[in-house]
């Protein structure tokens, strides 16, 4: 999958500008990977009955996944609270996403 193709380049540019003075550049990035992530997922699942099996199989509520974009394109939608909800930041680190910017306590 994509996941396992940015593995490297993610934690390669963790580690070489993980030391940055502005790590709210990383985290900006780190933000927009996630988000282009929740896109390609999106533009994945074609069909609207998919999308909507796929989103309720997640736990999102029927409400939100009726509010989800369908008419939108898949880089608007992206940032819909219905995909966030099924596919939050805990989604990609199950996968096994890095984080550019680690989270601090």
């Amino acid at each position: 999958m994509v996941v396992s193709e940015l593995k490297p380049y993610l934690r390669g540019w963790g580690n070489y500008f993980g030391w940055c003075e502005t790590p709210r550049l990383l985290s900006d990035l780190d933000k927009w990977v996630r988000r282009r992530l929740r896109c390609y997922r999106w533009a994945q699942l074609q069909h609207p009955q998919r999308r909507h099996t796929a989103l309720r199989r997640l736990g999102v509520s029927e409400r939100l996944v009726a509010c989800s974009g369908g008419a939108t394109g898949p880089w608007r939608a992206s940032t819909s609270q219905a995909l966030n909800l099924a596919f939050r930041n805990a989604y990609f680190d199950k996968l096994g996403l890095p984080r550019l910017c680690p989270r601090r306590a």
